[in-house]
């Protein structure tokens, strides 16, 4: 059997990450499951883990390592074959191979000769299962030969003619990289007129008077042995002619008109044509019949060599190049053919099948020219190889029928042209193993009520196992729509309830055996908020709180976060939380905001937010402050060359203190017009000595400071010159940063003015390459902060100094700094890009870090491109959008997020410099899983009748995989808003409408509809729709009820004559209330009359009817008017007397007074004592109608 088990249709949580792991092997049918107790009993053919390349240089100074690691059950041993015969290590001395491993180790270092082992080797591991084998290894020791001793004699050239000084290195293995430099080991400059050709010769395309020197030196670098060899010294002298001639075009290389090259598929084209004219010409390349290819063309050395990298067999054909100056051109065409060595189209992968199945193995290669399929069985071509009936070799495929045991073996595809070939292992394990489980067994799982629950069930057998699952210990087995059985095992329970919670029992049978796994399920009640924060309005310096009030299920532990504006509370001692509120003290502007109170359990989470805005509190009368007035009558004593000692008045402080005076100064002689921070003094203090720097004309003001601001400066003092000295500083930030990979730019700040410390301000700059034996080299340069030491190597670490000088001397000695010579482009592209899909909108992205030494320049990290190449749900391609992240330093790994679920991407890495990026690996494709889809684009509910709507919808604008199903719930509302039994339905896919029937007249209904992939379901959309009204009066049978019937009722809560009437009839009500209100007001005896009469005030006047005040208040008895401004007595309270309608009689005491216009400001009080007044403040007045509630 192969095992092959689906991805789940449902998301899964993270803890099921290894089961997820599981399944991925499965699905790829390379490995059985990565369980250790299985991989432990399971037997399985060799498999080579680790070789080394197929052609491996090796250093002849050190011990040979030929890498050879493979893996099976049981472990494989392992033997080699050296030039197509069987290698004896046993017999050689000099060779080992290393415990558990197949790797050989050749002792060069003791005495052996690297030479002795070349040839082609070949490591076979096997097992009583199969055999597997490596690719011919090629070991050939490199070489670094010398240069060959020769007479050069020196090139005496006209001026304006070409020259090419060839360098002819010695040929190594592998080939030498080539540079030119001379005897000081710096680079010799090169520009669109003088260059290295691809061959390491060095063109000119015209010389000048400039070119001549004795010391053009070709250098070659062996880098597999560290090692560089020096050509003799080259003599050129250049003549002069008056006037040098004027030549058109002549290309020096390639020679002819035409030329042709061919190059392999993948690799990296470089075209070159330089040549010889005067002015010098420029090179402009062309691809005849099209374009040269974008995002892969990069031209090189000043434009003469054309690269374009990664080429196909549609980058053949003819590549032009065109010399040009002002007295014409000259063309060169260069006819390029891709070949291509074999690659993969489709490689083969290993088989796992039980006793009696069927499956094949396919190989299938492309290349130019196409390669030849060749099949090996263990290692021997398939041809000479043990019989096996249950095998067919079909060209490209072997096809197995009714396999046995016997039949487990590993096969070997080969596919060779002229120009590589390659060899791939697949083995055919075929297992006859009894049922196992691999999930835990009594393992729990909690969820949340109304969420989906997963349960599951990993398993493994050959052939592949029925999965059934019981609930309970007697149970019987579960079947319905209440569930959903996953291929990979999982029960799913959609929508898990209280009643949900017990013991599931998963079995597992096949023809070998049966066997049983217990899992648990507790279903937790939902966290909810009760009691949620509400919005708030509070003034500034008061106190505020929010409430959070939760209940959740009695065996989870919740835990309250609170935060404000979506981050952590401010860290200060003025909120306060508690168990189920904040609090906020003191309360300022910046606490304004929004504040969210986030419930959290190990199973769910709730959250709910309030706005807190904070207001002005009430204006209060405030002193006038400002700023202070500016200091006056400064003056200078005490005059010294680097010292001077200055005083004033300090100005009005204008009710705020002044903190302190900040001194400035103006150099006359430099910067006439521009202030300059000289100190600054504390407010008590009107004299200060200060500091001065030779050669400036100085003048001071001062400006005081207090909690306001800050003054208008002073008038400016007297003015004071000093005199010139040597600088007592050098120029600061002094760096070395190359603009190209030839050159040093070392910048310096320069010295301000004042800083010059006299006349004649210049800077001397040295420097020399660090880590090598060289004197410094100097260069005095004044007026400019920059200077550019050409000619040197590509990024190599400088000391550099800078020191100023004047005319009266050198400042101090400058230290030293470490600069870098220019930067040049990456050579390598990041190599073993690997990509996880980690979900359906994220992936993990591995790759290889580069050598440092490719990088040229300082690492500055690494970019992955990548892009959406198709959607896989709808197969439509759309325009390529580029995206890129950039991940820091020596890193990786990275992550790609925001990815869209079931879509083709491709992707590629490259390596960056300060200098730009390097060369893209080759495009990694992958493609992201199913996700649950968008909700549908609309819900459109149309046609109501007595019973039924018609229901139409659109697609979900994203599907994120395939459709498998549409889900609608609905429920009626009642008038109070109350919702009824929720009724869900499932619609396929591919419907688009449907009429919903047998529904009740003259109901409102509520529809949640949302879509499903595999994965899950989507969002939902809402909708709610109303069937009309039975007009006739016919009795409708209710939807559910059976028997019972529905006659037609009309709430008349929402006639609008019933609501009317109701409004007229409260209306009276509160007209009746207040008139009663005020006739008991009137009746009222008031215990504080005695008193008003024994204390008036002749101030006090009666009240008047025609002010449209109240008129009086009084008693029956001795009808006196109720004074205004009179008061309750001194301790605050009212007594009872025998009076029925007075408010006492009611619990409520009197505190207030009446407004000039009559009107009752006080406020009614539950308590019989009041608290004293605070001022002239008081509480807002209550409305008679308020006060009638309170009366009532």
């Amino acid at each position: 059997m192969q095992p092959k088990i689906m991805m789940r249709k449902k998301s899964i949580s993270a803890s099921k990450a290894s089961l997820v792991l599981f399944l991925c092997q499965m699905i790829s049918a390379l490995d059985v499951p990565l369980d250790s107790k299985l991989l432990e009993e399971l037997s399985q053919p060799p498999t080579i883990t680790q070789q080394s390349p197929k052609d491996y240089i090796v250093d002849p100074r050190e011990n040979i390592v030929i890498q050879c690691e493979a893996k099976g059950k049981p472990p494989p041993s392992f033997s080699w074959t050296r030039n197509g015969t069987h290698f004896d290590i046993d017999k050689d001395a000099q060779v080992t191979m290393k415990p558990n491993s197949g790797t050989l180790v050749i002792n060069i270092m003791n005495g052996g000769k690297a030479e002795a082992y070349e040839g082609v080797y070949q490591c076979t591991a096997r097992n009583e299962r199969g055999a597997a084998i490596s690719n011919n290894i090629v070991i050939r020791p490199s070489r670094s030969p010398l240069w060959t001793k020769e007479r050069l004699e020196p090139n005496h050239v006209r001026e304006g003619d070409s020259l090419v000084l060839h360098c002819r290195p010695p040929v190594g293995l592998p080939p030498p990289i080539i540079f030119w430099m001379d005897n000081a080991f710096q680079r010799l400059p090169q520009s669109e007129r003088v260059s290295q050709g691809l061959n390491g010769d060095l063109y000119f395309s015209n010389v000048q008077p400039e070119d001549t020197r004795e010391d053009y030196i070709c250098y070659a670098r062996f880098n597999h042995t560290q090692t560089i060899q020096q050509k003799q010294p080259i003599s050129v002298k250049v003549y002069s002619t008056k006037p040098v001639t004027e030549r058109q075009p002549v290309l020096l290389t390639p020679t002819g008109s035409t030329s042709t090259k061919v190059e392999l598929r993948g690799n990296v084209l470089l075209l070159e044509c330089i040549a010889a004219g005067v002015p010098t010409p420029v090179i402009r390349w062309i691809k005849e019949g099209g374009e040269l290819p974008a995002n892969r063309t990069f031209f090189e050395n000043f434009e003469k060599t054309l690269k374009i990298i990664d080429v196909s067999e549609a980058d053949s054909g003819n590549y032009k190049c065109i010399a040009r100056n002002i007295l014409g051109s000259a063309h060169h065409v260069i006819s390029v053919t891709v070949k291509a060595a074999p690659y993969w189209i489709t490689a083969p992968r290993n088989l796992v099948l039980s006793p009696g199945e069927d499956g094949t193995l396919i190989c299938r290669a492309n290349g130019n020219p196409k390669p030849n399929i060749s099949w090996l069985a263990n290692g021997v071509p398939i041809a000479i190889a043990p019989e096996d009936p249950s095998r067919k070799v079909d060209g490209d495929t072997i096809i197995f029928s009714h396999v046995q045991e016997r039949s487990s073996a590993v096969y070997q595809c080969n596919a060779s042209n002229e120009y590589g070939y390659l060899l791939a292992n697949a083995f055919v394990n075929v297992l006859a193993e009894p049922p196992r489980i691999l999930t835990t067994a009594n393992k729990l799982y909690q969820v949340i009520a109304d969420s989906p629950a997963l349960l599951d069930c990993a398993y493994f057998g050959s052939p592949k196992p029925e999965i059934e699952w019981f609930k309970g210990v007697k149970g019987s087995i579960l079947r319905g729509n209440e569930y959903i059985f996953h291929d990979n095992g999982t029960l799913e329970i959609p929508v898990a309830q209280k009643d949900s919670t017990g013991t599931y029992t998963c079995v597992a049978r096949n023809e070998l055996g049966k066997i049983q796994n217990e899992v648990h399920l507790e279903v937790k009640d939902a966290t909810m908020i009760i009691k949620q924060p509400e919005y708030k309005v509070i003034q500034r310096y008061g106190q505020v709180s929010f409430e959070c009030i939760i209940k959740h299920d009695s065996t989870l532990l919740p835990t309250i976060i609170w935060l404000k504006d979506n981050d952590a509370l401010p860290d200060d001692e003025r909120f306060l939380v508690g168990k189920d509120n904040l609090t906020i003290m003191n309360v300022t502007d910046k606490d304004d905001g929004t504040y969210t109170c986030i419930v959290n359990t190990t199973l769910d989470s709730v959250s709910a937010s309030a706005v807190l805005t904070v207001v002005a509190a009430p204006p209060t009368p405030a002193i006038i402050y400002a700023r202070p007035n500016p200091p006056f009558d400064l003056e200078l004593t005490g005059q010294l060359e680097r010292s001077v000692e200055l005083s004033w008045i300090p100005g009005d402080e204008n009710n705020s203190p002044i903190t302190n005076f900040v001194i400035e100064y103006e150099d006359g002689l430099h910067e006439p017009g521009v202030w300059h921070y000289q100190t600054e003094v504390p407010g008590t203090q009107t004299t200060v000595q200060l500091k001065l720097s030779p050669y400036v004309n100085y003048s001071f003001r001062v400006i005081a400071v207090n909690e306001i601001g800050r003054s208008q400066p002073s008038e400016p003092s007297e003015q004071y010159l000093t005199k010139s000295a040597n600088p007592d500083e050098n120029p600061s930030n002094v760096q070395g940063i190359g603009s190209e990979p030839d050159n040093l730019v070392i910048t310096w700040e320069s010295l301000k003015g004042f800083q010059s410390n006299g006349p004649g301000l210049q800077y001397k700059v040295s420097w020399r390459q660090k880590d090598v034996d060289d004197e410094w080299t100097s260069v005095i340069v004044a007026n400019v902060s920059k200077y550019i030491v050409s000619g040197t190597p590509t990024f190599v670490p400088y000391e550099i100094k800078v020191q100023a000088l004047n005319d009266l001397g050198y400042a101090p000695e400058p230290s030293e700094v470490i600069g870098h010579s220019g930067e040049d482009l990456p050579m390598v592209a990041p190599g073993n890009v690997q990509v996880h899909v980690i979900n359906s909108t994220l992936a993990k992205v591995h790759w290889d870090p580069v050598p440092l030494k490719t990088v040229r320049g300082h690492l500055q990290g690494y970019k992955v491109y990548y892009w959406k190449v198709q959607s896989l749900s709808r197969r439509s391609r759309r325009h390529v959008e580029k995206k890129i992240l950039t991940f820091r330093g020596n890193k990786t790994f990275g992550m790609l997020p925001g990815l869209e679920p079931y879509s083709s991407y491709k992707l590629n890495v490259r390596v960056v410099n300060g200098k730009g990026e390097g060369p893209a690996s080759p495009d990694k494709i992958f493609k992201t899983p199913e996700g649950v889809p968008s909700s549908p684009s609309f819900l459109k509910i149309t046609n109501p009748t007595l019973d039924s709507l018609t229901l139409e919808w659109g697609s979900p604008t994203h599907p994120n995989g395939v459709l498998i199903s549409y889900i609608l719930k609905f429920q009626p509302i009642n008038n109070t808003h109350e919702l009824g039994p929720l009724v869900e339905i499932r619609i396929p896919a591919n419907e688009s409408s449907m009429i919903l029937k047998n529904l009740n007249y003259s109901t409102r209904y509520k529809f949640y509809f949302n879509a499903q992939t595999s994965v899950g379901s989507g969002s939902q959309i809402t909708e709610e729709a109303v069937t009309i009204m039975d007009e006739a009066g016919i009795l409708r049978p209710a939807v559910g009820a059976g028997k019972a019937m529905a006659s037609r009722q009309v709430d008349i809560a929402t006639q609008g004559w019933f609501i009317g009437l109701m409004c007229a009839v409260a209306l009276l009500i509160l007209i009746l209330l207040i008139v009663c209100f005020i006739r008991r007001n009137k009746g009222g005896k008031y215990p504080v009359k005695e008193k008003e009469d024994a204390h008036a005030d002749p101030e006090i006047q009666p009240m008047k009817e025609d002010d449209g005040t109240f008129g009086e208040y009084s008693d029956t008895e001795d009808h006196k008017p109720l004074k205004k401004g009179s008061r309750t007595p001194s301790d605050r309270t009212v007594k009872k007397e025998d009076s029925d309608d007075s408010l006492v009689d009611y619990g409520e005491g009197v505190n207030g007074q009446f407004n000039e216009d009559g009107s009752f400001i006080g406020q009614y009080s539950g308590k019989k004592e009041k608290e004293p007044a605070e001022g002239n403040e008081s509480s807002e007045a209550p409305s008679p109608v308020n006060a009638m509630n309170s009366f009532v």
